[in-house]
């Protein structure tokens, strides 16, 4: 019932109660609720905030895992320790490799500046310093070439299929077409004088590179002992530069020259004309043949 004393009439017996808080509008909390000291039932202590050294090691680890997948499978920085590729790459330049495309498939184009693996013999005599520990650390995290891997980098100029041929004061010719070199071969090369070669017929699944500097380049010209004639094999490919990362000053990308996009310059488009020929040719020849028999077999 309700507390206090009735006025001179009746009230309504669904009335609202009255508000029985505290003098001063006070809020009292509700008795079924839990302690949160964890005295009451269900009640649980706070969860106290790891300390930012005790997280470290664990964003240390995560971020060495991140750079491990990232060096495996997507990119991968590699040092210019030559001149080879002047003035496109000077010595000491960083480039970023695309590593993804190869794992779907994809195999390197002409014009393309790839960096490969050693096919062997093309650094037999080269030595390499031994790097300390730092440098073998970040080559493992993939922020420094491999130090262990003798690799190289040069500009694909024919693929599987091609045949590639350089006369001395000629240009090189890929399928009987013309190379335009002039925009990325370093000024006052030729394109081949220093060493003539072919014609070669590059094998499938591999390569033919040479270097932008071609009087300061041992490339696909200088192994043709080798098996393959001097090719790489697209197994050794690593993967395509595509970006000069640093120094900043010289930050580019390395896009494919547009000679390298002429029309017919495809081994299968260079057959093309000579194979709509004979399949061309193939029904006037039977049609002739018809008529010659039923030219006799009248007579």
């Amino acid at each position: 019932m309700a507390v206090g004393a009735r006025s001179g009439h009746d009230e309504p017996e669904d009335r609202p109660e009255r508000d029985e808080s505290p003098a001063g509008g006070a809020a009292v909390p509700p008795e079924d609720e839990g302690d949160t000291s964890g005295g009451g039932d269900g009640g649980r202590p706070p969860r106290r905030q790891r300390s930012f050294w005790v997280e470290l090691p664990l964003l240390v680890g995560i971020a060495l895992v991140l750079a491990l997948l990232i060096k495996t499978f997507l990119v991968q920085a590699f040092s210019i320790p030559s001149d080879s590729m002047q003035n496109t790459l000077q010595r000491g330049d960083r480039v970023l490799v695309d590593k993804l495309t190869p794992w779907f498939g994809s195999e390197p184009e002409r014009g393309e500046v790839v960096v490969f693996h050693d096919p062997g013999g093309w650094l037999e005599d080269t030595v390499t310093p031994e790097p300390n520990a730092v440098q073998k650390f970040l080559s493992f995290i993939g922020l420094m070439p491999s130090s262990e891997e003798k690799d190289l980098i040069k500009r694909v100029i024919a693929v599987g299929g091609d045949t590639v041929e350089c006369k001395e004061n000629g240009p090189v010719t890929v399928n009987g077409k013309s190379l335009d070199e002039k925009s990325f071969i370093f000024p006052g090369n030729t394109p081949c004088n220093d060493k003539p070669f072919g014609p070669i017929k590059v094998p499938d699944g591999r390569i033919f590179v040479m270097g932008d500097h071609r009087q300061n380049s041992l490339d696909s010209r200088y192994h043709q002992e080798l098996p393959g004639q001097g090719t790489v094999s697209t197994d050794e490919v690593v993967g395509r530069a595509v970006v000069v990362a640093w120094p900043l000053g010289r930050w580019a990308t390395l896009p494919v020259p547009d000679t390298f996009d002429q029309p017919g310059l495809n081994a299968a488009a260079a057959m093309a004309p000579t194979a709509l020929g004979v399949a061309g040719a193939v029904p006037l020849v039977l049609w002739r043949r018809r008529r010659l028999t039923a030219g006799r077999t009248a007579g």
